[in-house]
């Protein structure tokens, strides 16, 4: 509310000197009324010209000062850091162009501002000109697509190479349920029409399959550090995207097929809380939330970080709320938690 209400004070103010401008200018007595620039009017516009070159600049060095704080940590999969790497250079490109464009376009336009018995010069064509500024954009897009299909390839590798982890996310509104193969690493047979509420078969499984008996249903992802992970994504209802923003992994899940995508995990949710950058993160949170919390508001509560996938599709007004927990953790605690779960056989027959 108080942001809404400082946008429209600053509009109202806007306004008001707008409308002082307008006064102002009715209130002079003119010598001569055209609308024609004069040379005083050019050169205040070329003079306008660099204080708006110097404001947007000022304004995105502040944003690099301000905002990088709330930047992603580094990446907690190994295909993360070419993820990062491109991601880097791809924006170090656009912004020295940026940069290095808009200079000149607002030197010259205060250069070549229009003047009295000046008259100006046009090129009809210059081929050397056109050559190089035609060449080099394709150069510098040629390399950043090519390294893109490259990095692109080398993450979507999915295959059952290096015995991965086979698991399924399951998309609804407005919540997510994981499924592992279980001891076999195996995912049974599932289908949207043979979900039975009535006898706890969420996702459809089916009962007849001798892979699904051992299959875990869990609310809570649970990965081991260091093991690839094939993850298998369905979506019960209408478009998600399944996004895993720390593992730089994002994959849409679309009802009626099964689409798939590969990380493995390099850093445990124990490690990534020792983070310089979580750490500073989750101070300033907290700072934040006590002071809610002195004020009696809601959602105050003392925050610690957790990996997390996220919907990234707008699939309805629950979409906000729709996350599920994700613990990367050593071997050993991975499979102490798989043994404390129960199969889907274990619960069809408690159902009974």
């Amino acid at each position: 509310m108080t942001t809404l209400l400082t946008i429209l004070v600053l509009i109202l103010v806007a306004i008001a000197i707008w409308q002082m401008t307008k006064i102002f200018e009715l209130s002079q007595i003119r010598a001569e009324n055209t609308q024609v620039a004069s040379d005083k009017d050019n050169k205040y516009n070329g003079y306008l010209m660099f204080a708006f070159l110097i404001f947007i600049y000022g304004i995105t060095i502040f944003s690099f000062w301000k905002y990088t704080k709330v930047l992603l940590p580094e990446a907690a999969s190994e295909h993360g850091g070419d993820y990062d790497d491109l991601m880097l250079w791809s924006f170090v490109i656009i912004f020295f162009v940026q940069t290095v464009t808009q200079a000149l376009l607002h030197y010259f336009g205060y250069k070549y501002k229009g003047e009295k018995g000046k008259k100006a010069l046009f090129y009809a064509d210059n081929d050397r000109l056109e050559f190089i500024w035609t060449i080099i954009p394709v150069i510098v897009l040629a390399g950043l697509i090519l390294w893109g299909l490259y990095t692109w390839t080398n993450i979507m590798d999915v295959n059952d190479e290096d015995d991965p982890l086979i698991v399924e996310l399951y998309a609804q509104q407005f919540n997510w349920t994981a499924r592992y193969g279980g001891a076999d690493n195996v995912l049974g047979g599932a289908n949207v029409r043979m979900i039975d509420i009535d006898r706890a078969n969420v996702l459809g499984l089916d009962e007849s399959d001798p892979y699904a008996g051992d299959d875990v249903i869990v609310k809570e992802l649970h990965l081991p550090v260091g093991r690839k992970v094939n993850f298998r994504f369905r979506s019960q209802d209408v478009l998600h995207s399944a996004y895993m923003p720390h593992f730089r992994a994002q994959m849409n899940c679309v009802p009626g097929m099964i689409t798939e995508f590969s990380f493995t995990p390099t850093i445990t949710t124990e490690e990534m809380r020792l983070n310089p950058d979580v750490v500073d993160k989750v101070k300033r949170t907290n700072a934040i939330r006590a002071e809610r919390a002195a004020n009696g508001e809601p959602n105050s509560d003392p925050w610690e970080f957790d990996y997390v996938l996220l919907c990234n599709k707008i699939c309805g007004k629950s979409h906000y709320n729709m996350q599920m927990k994700i613990i990367v953790e050593t071997e050993e605690e991975y499979n102490a938690w798989m043994e404390s779960q129960q199969t889907f056989s274990q619960l069809m027959a408690s159902m009974n």
